[in-house]
This record gives C-alpha cells, structure tokens and sequence, in this order.
C-alpha cells in the first residue's frame, strides 16, 4: 500500500539516540554526549550490547535527564554486535523481543521508570524495514508485551502496513545520514554522509517540507515522527546540537498528544 502524503511544515518531531551500547571491556561512554539533546532514548536490553551495571547507569542517567525511554532490541549476538542477519522462525523472534522488552521493562519499574517504545538494532533493523513478514512479527511480539508500546521503525510502508494490520502505535523514523531510494526507503549498502552542513540542510527542508533529498538528486516526501541520532557519526554531537537549534524535539507520545487536541 503506497502512501500519498502531502508536503507540510513539521512542527514536533523527536530526537532519539541510542544508550548501553556496551558489554564487558568495550564502553562506550560518548554516547551520553548527546543526551542533553535528545528527547527519547533507546536502551540496549543485553543481547547485541548491554550488561546490568551498563543498562542500570543508562536508565538512571535517562531519569536525571528527564527523557522517554525504550527497549533497544536486537539479535543475539555481542560478538558482531547486531549487525549479522539471522533467520529466525516467527516463535523464535517473539521469544527474542519478548525476553528483551520484559527485561528492560522491569528494570526500569525498579526506577519508577516506564518504557514507551521499541526501536530494533542493526540487522534487525535493516531487515524490519525491507521484510513485512518480519517486521510484522516483531510488532506481534512487542504487542505482547504492552499495546501502548510504540513500535519505531524506518519510515515506509512496510512500517505504516505493520502499524495498520497489527493496530500498533508506530512511529517512522528518519536518518540525515542515510541515503534514501525514491521511495523512501533507505539504501542500506551505501555508505553513511558525514557532513554537518548536508545533514542540517536536509534537517531544515525535511522541517520545512516533510521532504528528503533522494539517490537521485529529487525530493521524496516523507512521514517523520523521529530521527535517529547516531553516535557512530564523527560529528554526532555536533549534528545533534545544531539539530537542536533548528526546533526543540519532543517525545512521540507528545506529539501525538498535541495532534489529538490534549495538549495545545
């Protein structure tokens, strides 16, 4: 099912990064650096990173911080850290997100914390966002856990199908970084833009337009409910904090709300 989406100014949108990308020797403490900026964070639940110390500081910094938190789920598999494919069966995949959500969920009630979405990892990831089937296991399996989670996937109509045929709250996610087919659809096998001054000139456009510059020099009109920060980036704190400048992220629950009528 193809979309048809209008060009529209974007007036909230969310920031997300990604927190406990570590596990036993490996830290990586940079990507508190972005925190400041962010309004939601992902948090790695133990399987391609994460360990208790590691997934506890990074639930207690999100607190001190005051931002949404959620799972960060991914396959089994530290030593690649999430980013080999797997072939899994549909009980196999819901024991796998099952496992990671409750975990992080009851983590974090032992914080007075609630998780309020699910994003995948790598692999897990790129293949939610090109395999329906896939895709649509995961959001059964996040169902499961909580109805209110919301499942945030790469923006297109895979994600939008899933969210429809599941009754799953969803949110589209955008990259800067990425390169995006005509479509919308990101094109995972080249390689990730690392100039500020591209990304926040594709920031101001995507707010301004709700467009995205595409592989072929034209503008593909999107729905972004969140970008992802990533603190693989060289720059990413700097591109973060200019981001920030642009408009002031809000949670995707709040948009929502503000959509709504709650919240004005």
């Amino acid at each position: 099912m193809t979309q048809t989406l209008e060009r529209r100014q974007i007036k909230n949108i969310d920031f997300n990064i990604d927190l406990a990308q570590s596990f036993g020797i490996y830290k990586n403490n940079a990507e508190f650096s972005l925190l400041d900026y962010a309004s939601s964070v992902n948090i790695s639940c133990g399987f391609h990173a994460g360990d208790p110390m590691t997934i506890k500081n990074a639930l207690l910094k999100a607190k001190e911080k005051n931002v949404v938190v959620g799972a960060h789920i991914g396959f089994d598999d530290i030593q690649g850290f999430g980013y080999r494919p797997m072939e899994l069966s549909e009980d196999e995949i819901e024991a796998l997100v099952i496992y990671q959500v409750g975990a992080l969920m009851s983590f974090a009630k032992t914080y007075k914390l609630e998780i309020e979405h699910v994003r995948p990892h790598g692999a897990m990831y790129r293949q939610a966002a090109e395999d329906f089937t896939f895709a649509k296991s995961i959001a059964k399996a996040i169902k499961k856990c909580s109805q209110w989670l919301v499942y945030y996937g790469a923006y297109g109509d895979v994600t939008a199908n899933v969210g429809e045929e599941i009754n799953i709250p969803i949110a589209h996610e955008i990259h800067l970084e990425k390169t995006y087919n005509t479509d919308g659809s990101i094109d995972f096998s080249k390689k990730d833009y690392e100039n500020i001054f591209f990304s926040i000139n594709r920031l101001k456009n995507l707010l301004a337009t709700s467009q995205i510059d595409n592989a072929t020099g034209g503008k593909t009109t999107v729905i972004a409910d969140t970008i992802h920060f990533s603190n693989k980036i060289a720059n990413a704190k700097e591109l973060i904090k200019q981001s920030k400048e642009l408009i002031t992220p809000v949670p995707v629950n709040y948009k929502n709300a503000c959509l709504s009528g709650w919240v004005e």
